[in-house]
């Protein structure tokens, strides 16, 4: 099956769409989400790229991102990809969003408009090991940490949204 994603202007209008690869090749603006969920302890599980991937295989991300499809809500759209990558339901809310460019190497852009959405679970993961190769729950002081040691063990999108995540999280008293 051919995926396809919403391609929007800088307000969030959409104004098109067009096959998934093409838009990554050619960098053209689409409409993305990415999920953060936050396990009993506080801890935010993030998850390791199946090594199959096109792009970042093996690297670790949020709990689950993906693109929504045309007239899917956003929220629906995050609980749809984190029940097929995680195998989990969880209750989303939006916390903000904002553009963002990134080189993913062999010739494919991500420029998306990311709507960020964060929540809570009380259940394990069952992961899809198309999707994802492993999982794991850290403190957000650790994946900080992390991040500044070994940056290279993270997908480009994670490094960029992580910090902006955090704040958001202390504004609003998510974690």
């Amino acid at each position: 099956m051919v995926e396809h994603v919403v391609l929007v202007d800088a307000q969030d209008r959409q104004v098109g769409t067009m096959e998934k690869m093409e838009a990554h090749e050619k960098g053209l603006l689409h409409r993305a989400f990415s999920v953060f969920l936050f396990d009993n302890a506080g801890q935010l599980i993030i998850q390791q790229r199946a090594w199959t991937k096109y792009h970042s295989p093996g690297l670790w991300a949020n709990t689950c991102c993906s693109h929504p499809r045309e007239n899917e809500p956003i929220i629906e759209a995050g609980k749809r990809r984190l029940k097929e990558e995680m195998g989990m339901d969880a209750d989303l809310r939006p916390l903000f969003s904002f553009i963002y460019i990134a080189d993913m190497g062999n010739g494919l852009i991500e420029h998306e408009l990311d709507h960020v959405l964060v929540g809570y679970t009380n259940t394990e993961p069952h992961i899809n090991l198309q999707e994802v190769a492993s999982y794991r729950s850290m403190r957000l002081e650790d994946i900080q940490m992390d991040l500044q040691r070994r940056p290279e063990r993270y997908t480009e999108w994670f490094k960029i949204v992580f910090d902006r995540f955090v704040e958001a999280t202390r504004k609003t008293e998510v974690a």
